[in-house]
């Protein structure tokens, strides 16, 4: 089995080394990659197979194909040493942990710390918390509801189908049409828990998750089993009897749902767990955010907002609606609009933008006229390249306005604190712009 590592913006060059990938592997990985909907037409956004070495994108996650596996980690400056199996074993912690925040899961609880940071992909290591999260819960039983039934009995239980019961067993005077309730494990949380742990136990290649999987499919042998594309998953009740298991129903979507493919590749299959940086990196410094500002008296609405630019002068119509990532407001007054993005500013003596495009300040320009807010902010992730701790790092006056365009970043890699940090660069951000006006 082939298994390569690389971050994002990598390459791996061809060959049988430990640090290269053979090139039937980069074909039957770029394969897998064309046939996912975030590879785009020909699959170049998430690998490109080049004359001299395999190169990725944005996109991270793992893609596999028979025999191979090629997992795309996000660079997350933890050092300047990202090979290190130290420092790539933390970076899968911490995507691990953005995603947790994304689905609003707990990661560092009981027997989730042991799982294998340094040894496993992406993949196995979501497999493992999924899997370690359904025998815990389990143990402690089931969910079971009242279900609707209908049998032929020969005593009466429940209520008598009384049509069924003088047309269908008119003469059949032994049994009994009834309708009861019955207090039954075949509900669509369960379905839809089965139904992740047998594709799971298709792709999973851990011994110990397939351990796991075996012990859970046993379990769940006797539930109804309901395709991926016809999963209940409307008819999910959660209540305080059965709580525990939200967390769960999360794991379950994210491993069943469209981020999760497999794949057909001729007389084999392939599969990929893919994420956009840039989307993952906005829903969690919206929810990281909401936490820091939640006893401020301000609230925090990620991708709302939904106004538009232009209105037709004849028939009023609306067009290019605006979605802007992070509205921060005070009651109905808006107070900050920020844009997060996944990219690396650069620190260069010869370059006053710092790698800021005008593209992104365009767009900012836009939402602060549209929705007449004057403090604007630009979010970028920290790295040590930068010189200099996180935080605000310019601030400039939008021409012809009372408008300010700030940028800052934010270190992800220190997980801890990051809560208070946030709340700290808001308030920097405030005093940055007070001294500005």
């Amino acid at each position: 089995m082939i298994a390569r590592t690389v971050l994002e913006w990598g390459s791996l060059p061809y060959g049988e080394g430990e640090n290269q990938v053979p090139e039937w592997a980069a074909d039957r990985v770029a394969s897998v990659a064309k046939a996912s909907t975030l590879g785009g037409e020909d699959g170049t956004r998430i690998v490109t197979l080049g004359r001299k070495e395999l190169r990725v994108a944005q996109v991270v996650g793992v893609v596999a194909a028979d025999g191979c596996t090629l997992e795309i980690l996000p660079k997350i400056d933890f050092s300047h040493e990202n090979d290190d199996p130290v420092n790539i074993g933390r970076i899968r912690r911490q995507l691990v942990h953005m995603l947790a925040v994304a689905l609003d899961i707990e990661v560092a609880s009981g027997s989730i710390t042991t799982l294998g940071w340094q040894q496993e992909n992406l993949l196995e290591i979501l497999i493992g918390l999924f899997v370690r999260k359904l025998a815990d819960l389990t143990r402690q039983g089931m969910p079971r509801r009242y279900v609707g039934c209908e049998d032929e009995l020969p005593m009466l239980r429940g209520r008598l189908d009384v049509t069924r019961q003088f047309t269908v067993l008119a003469a059949n005077v032994q049994k009994l049409a009834c309708r009861y309730d019955a207090l039954s494990p075949n509900i669509a949380l369960n379905q839809i828990v089965k139904a992740a742990v047998l594709r799971l136990m298709r792709v999973a290649r851990s011994q110990e998750n397939q351990r796991y999987l075996r012990e859970l499919a046993f379990t769940y042998a006797e539930i109804a089993d309901v395709s991926v594309t016809s999963l209940p998953w409307h008819n999910v009740v959660l209540d305080r009897t059965n709580s525990g298991w939200h967390e769960l129903i999360e794991l379950a979507k994210l491993l069943l749902g469209d981020r999760f493919q497999t794949t057909s590749l001729g007389g084999g299959r392939g599969y990929s767990l893919l994420f956009e940086m840039n989307i993952l990196f906005e829903e969690y410094i919206a929810k990281m955010l909401k936490r820091a500002l939640r006893a401020s008296g301000l609230t925090v609405h990620a991708q709302s907002g939904r106004l538009y630019c232009l209105e037709d002068m004849d028939t009023h119509a609306r067009r290019f609606m605006t979605m802007p990532d992070i509205l921060v407001a005070r009651g109905p007054w808006l107070e900050m609009i920020i844009d997060t993005k996944w990219k690396r500013l650069i620190a260069r003596i010869d370059d006053p933008k710092q790698g800021m495009s005008q593209a992104d300040v365009y767009q900012m320009m836009a939402y602060g006229q549209v929705y007449g807010c004057e403090r604007l902010l630009l979010l970028y992730p920290h790295h040590g390249g930068l010189g200099k701790a996180e935080g605000v790092i310019a601030c400039h006056r939008v021409t012809g306005s009372n408008g300010m365009l700030m940028t800052a970043t934010i270190d992800i890699s220190a997980r801890r604190g990051i809560v208070e940090r946030l709340r700290d660069l808001y308030d920097q951000a405030g005093q940055q712009l007070a001294r500005a006006t």
